[in-house]
């Protein structure tokens, strides 16, 4: 399911849903055959649904086969905790806003509509330009007139490497957020933060004041 579906998150809880369902019916059926030792009548399970896993138990090379063996139980919660932590990531991402700004010769906006940062110049950029676009993640669009990439914190990061779309303010890109949490993202992992302009050391007359 791509980010750039307006029904991810959607489709993304049904998904879940769906496997939580699951994870909790291989335990029940589970229980159900530790209980009876057998599988014929269980509720939870269609005529069709407990031939299949009789005849997956019968061809089992396990001494003790289960309906549903650990690492089907494993991979399903795994899949799981994936899809949760996805559904948080789009989350936070459909929350944060981000804010456009003008450069030196363009300008770049949060298409939040098609999840695009776009870049637009007011005439075709030079060749290097262009390279260090591609470079940074950008791929030309015929289609909007514009430079682009998936909007995340990390196009946010790429413009704050990118001295051809450097806003007119001299701030960083990442600055410019209303709700910068790619500030917060780059602290956790230590990157250097630029929050106030360095001071130069006092030189000549200004020293000996």
């Amino acid at each position: 399911i791509s980010a750039d579906d307006p029904a991810a998150i959607e489709k993304l809880q049904k998904k879940l849903d769906g496997l939580e369902r699951s994870q909790l019916i291989m335990k029940e059926v589970n229980a159900y055959y530790r209980k009876h030792g057998k599988l014929d009548g269980c509720a939870l399970l269609s005529l069709d649904q407990i031939e299949k896993l009789k005849a997956s138990m019968a061809s089992s090379w396990r001494s003790d086969p289960r309906p549903f063996e650990s690492y089907q139980l494993t991979n399903n919660n795994a899949e799981i905790r994936r899809v949760k932590a996805r559904i948080e990531q789009l989350s936070k991402q459909a929350q944060q806003e981000f804010s456009g700004w003008e450069f030196d010769g363009g300008r770049v906006e949060m298409n939040r509509e098609d999840n695009r940062l776009q870049v637009f110049f007011d005439g075709k950029p030079d060749a290097d330009t262009r390279a260090e676009l591609k470079s940074s993640g950008f791929r030309w669009a015929p289609s909007v007139g514009a430079w682009q990439r998936q909007l995340t914190d990390n196009a946010i990061r790429a413009a704050d490497r990118l001295e051809c779309i450097k806003p007119l303010s001299g701030e960083k890109p990442s600055r410019l957020q209303k709700k910068p949490s790619i500030l917060q993202t780059m602290r956790e992992q230590g990157e250097k933060v630029q929050t106030e302009p360095e001071k130069k050391a006092p030189s000549g007359r200004d020293a000996e004041r």
